[in-house]
């Protein structure tokens, strides 16, 4: 009988798979503005970002956190240690980031403020005011996060998240210190878009990632 063959380990190992977002980018929009239906050209290139969704700007170097709240349903039998069958009761998605810059975005997600329109902060240097409401707003917005990474061949690789539906829930404290900028930290949670049927879309392309196309495929 001969022997078979060894089995290698590093078969299916690829270090041009290891992605990083080295660069990440915050677009958010008022939930009026016409969903993002597909961010890239045709060759794979970023496309330029619509009229409406207004940039965040500088954000910690934590950079953004997609968290997923999963819970599951188990039903448990006397004749099994395991569960024996387990259900999805509920799979939030959230995002999280911290602002570090003082612009009509950051206020206007911090503060519940619309982005654009009647209420509105105005632009950069002009005189700004706003009221605490004895009712809190919290108006639903539009979120479109970006990440750049390169491929070996310098090519971008871009990984996109759209929350079409998106809402506060939660923001932690602005705080004033000379040892620190002062950041606005918010939470979004991502909600089911009736017209276009998800609460995120997820996209992967750019030329660097087209790059990664098997030879002849």
């Amino acid at each position: 009988m001969s022997t078979p063959p060894p089995v290698s380990l590093e078969s299916g190992l690829h270090t041009e798979y290891i992605r990083k977002q080295l660069v990440q980018a915050v677009f958010a929009a008022d939930y009026a503005t016409a969903a993002i239906t597909d961010p890239f050209g045709t060759d794979g290139a970023l496309a330029t970002i619509p009229t409406g969704y207004v940039p965040v700007g500088y954000t910690t170097d934590d950079g953004l956190t997609f968290t997923s709240d999963l819970s599951t349903a188990d039903v448990t039998s006397s004749q099994s240690v395991e569960p024996t069958r387990s259900d999805v009761e509920s799979d939030a998605l959230s995002a999280q980031f911290a602002p570090q810059e003082t612009n009509p975005a950051t206020l206007a997600l911090y503060e519940g403020l619309p982005l654009s329109g009647a209420g509105a902060l105005p632009a950069m240097g002009a005189a700004w005011q706003w009221e605490r409401p004895g009712v809190p707003l919290n108006p639903w917005r539009r979120l479109l996060f970006i990440g750049l990474d390169y491929g070996d061949n310098g090519g971008e690789i871009y990984v996109v998240k759209f929350f079409p539906r998106a809402r506060l829930t939660s923001k932690d404290d602005e705080q004033w210190a000379r040892s620190t900028e002062t950041q606005r930290p918010v939470t979004f949670n991502a909600y089911r878009d009736s017209a276009l049927g998800t609460s995120c879309r997820n996209w992967v392309d750019g030329p660097g990632w087209r790059a990664l196309a098997p030879a002849g495929g």
